[in-house]
């Protein structure tokens, strides 16, 4: 739970990105009592955060009900792939939810870090270390070995040599050893990540692959380590990954 102090201390865009997240996966509308519970941050700022998105556009109000804005979305229509990618995989990600019990993201590699595309969220809700937009190392995640492990030397190069920093005392901060276990990644389908990130969290991962083999993007099951049974997990991710690069496959054909 967020304090009182850490809002006192964060930043302007950390308050508004808090809003944004407050939607979650689908363009509910809320009034701004449900956005500061959801935000945690005082129903003040979020009044007041509000109304100045409502001005730019980057949220609609009916009455005393805020929705996503029109020019989000049309921001959203310039990156088409990701786009497209989020609208192929949320059945996927939702049926991997419900089959798992777990939250599940969607994620891309950006140079040393994941960027989280989509995220499907657990029932009853936990909510995921991770963010729509929200940036991680790739080195300690699931998804970014996953990605990593189908990438070219040329991607990987830099990410391994370019400093792993270690996230909790579990992180795999070894160039050598992130290269052995992402040969082991390769030959299983399927990355694993036991608190590396956050402690008391773990994640299993399997890649979205292009025609050629290369990794695009990655789907991930994340929860509580003792939630998060590797047999059972394992064979599900790697399933909905594949499911995804078919459908993906096939879009990028037609499209």
């Amino acid at each position: 739970m967020r304090t009182a102090a850490w809002t006192d201390s964060v930043s302007v865009l950390d308050r508004i990105t808090a809003v944004f997240d407050a939607f979650g996966d689908h363009d509910e509308g809320m009034g701004v009592s449900a956005l500061a519970r959801r935000a945690n941050l005082p129903k003040s700022t979020v009044s007041r955060i509000a109304g100045e998105l409502v001005e730019e556009g980057l949220l609609d109000r009916e009455g005393d009900t805020f929705y996503l804005g029109v020019r989000l979305f049309e921001f959203g229509q310039t990156v088409e792939r990701p786009r497209r990618l989020r609208h192929l995989a949320y059945p996927i990600m939702t049926g991997l939810r419900d089959l798992t019990a777990q939250s599940v993201q969607l994620a891309v590699l950006d140079g040393a870090d994941v960027v989280f595309l989509a995220i499907v969220r657990s029932e009853p809700a936990v909510r995921p270390y991770a963010r729509i937009g929200g940036r991680l190392p790739a080195h300690a995640t699931a998804v970014g070995k996953a990605i990593l492990a189908f990438s070219p030397p040329e991607v990987v190069e830099p990410v391994v040599s370019g400093g792993l920093p270690a996230q909790t005392l579990h992180t795999i901060t070894q160039p050598a050893a992130v290269l052995s276990e992402l040969l082991h990644i390769r030959g299983a389908g399927v990355a694993a990540e036991r608190e590396e990130c956050v402690l008391g969290r773990s994640c299993m991962a399997s890649p979205v692959l292009a025609a050629g083999g290369e990794a695009i993007a990655a789907i991930s099951v994340s929860g509580a380590t003792a939630d998060v049974v590797v047999d059972h997990v394992a064979t599900a991710v790697r399933a909905a990954a594949a499911t995804l690069s078919h459908r993906a496959g096939i879009a990028d054909r037609v499209g």
